[in-house]
């Protein structure tokens, strides 16, 4: 009886030398990819959703595209092209969506530093000039900015809540802001209306700049839609006919996809590198 309350006891006494230090977070590292789609669905309107989720969904539409494929074609190498394409589709489809959503957001963003500016300049306390565009800023971005507010009447911390609110925005803009913000707050100083005002500026030159820069260059993504899309087209069509499937079983029709097919893909973004503006990448995650 002795040994079993000497051994509590002991255990009693090292859980309480154990709590007296403080145990540094483990948080699950993440490849750069993995991030970057989470951005990606993130911008998307997706926070929800997780890569994992987007793969599965991927593997199983290519699933799905791979046996109506060979029930209507009844070709291997064609249902497995298309199979490729339904895998990359997803994906493709976020991006899309993301890229138009962060045009949308560029415009928005001058007006949200305007509405800090004008909330600093007025008195407020920088929580409450961040919290105050849940209410009053740009209908697009009121739900993030009213969950800072939120979580900030929740903890008090203005740092984290400040982590949560890029996390939830994904935006490289937002970053540049929040991270000014936070600096102000950590180190202080009286030059943030003026770097406001500066950012505010800078942004509506930059997408004056853009917008006109985009409007030359969107025949030439559109074109390379267009001369990517168009042999698969044509192939889909013919698949439909039973000898043109079964010239594509052989080794030499599975040739021709191969090298169609890589053909198409060094084409498509070459093209797509040459009429897109490089996009503002998250250097202050």
């Amino acid at each position: 009886m002795g040994v079993v309350v000497g051994l509590v006891g002991g255990a009693g006494l090292f859980c309480l030398w154990w709590s007296c230090w403080e145990q540094p977070e483990r948080g699950r590292r993440h490849s750069r990819r993995h991030r970057t789609v989470q951005d990606l669905l993130v911008q998307a309107g997706a926070p929800t959703v997780t890569p994992a989720a987007l793969y599965v969904l991927s593997i199983g539409l290519a699933l799905v595209v791979l046996l109506f494929g060979l029930v209507l074609t009844r070709s291997p190498a064609i249902a497995a092209c298309f199979a490729v394409m339904a895998v990359v589709a997803p994906e493709a489809l976020v991006r899309a969506r993301a890229r138009r959503r962060r045009d949308d957001l560029r415009e928005v963003w001058p007006d949200v530093v305007d509405h800090l500016a004008s909330g600093v300049r007025a008195g407020l306390s920088l929580p409450e000039a961040v919290a105050q565009l849940g209410e009053r800023g740009p209908q697009a971005l009121r739900e993030p900015f009213a969950q800072f507010a939120a979580d900030h009447r929740a903890t008090g911390r203005f740092g984290e809540c400040l982590d949560l609110l890029k996390d939830r925005l994904a935006d490289p803009v937002a970053d540049r802001i929040i991270e000014a913000l936070r600096l102000t707050r950590e180190v202080g100083g009286t030059d943030l209306g003026r770097l406001l005002r500066s950012l505010s500026s800078f942004l509506r030159q930059d997408l004056q700049t853009r917008g006109e820069l985009e409007a030359r260059q969107s025949w030439t993504v559109n074109g390379a839609r267009v001369a990517a899309a168009g042999p698969w087209v044509v192939l889909a069509l013919l698949a439909s006919r039973p000898e043109t499937a079964q010239a594509y079983n052989s080794a030499a029709g599975v040739a021709v996809l191969l090298t169609g097919a890589a053909c198409s893909v060094v084409a498509y973004r070459a093209m797509r590198r040459i009429g897109r503006l490089p996009e503002e990448g998250r250097v202050l995650r």
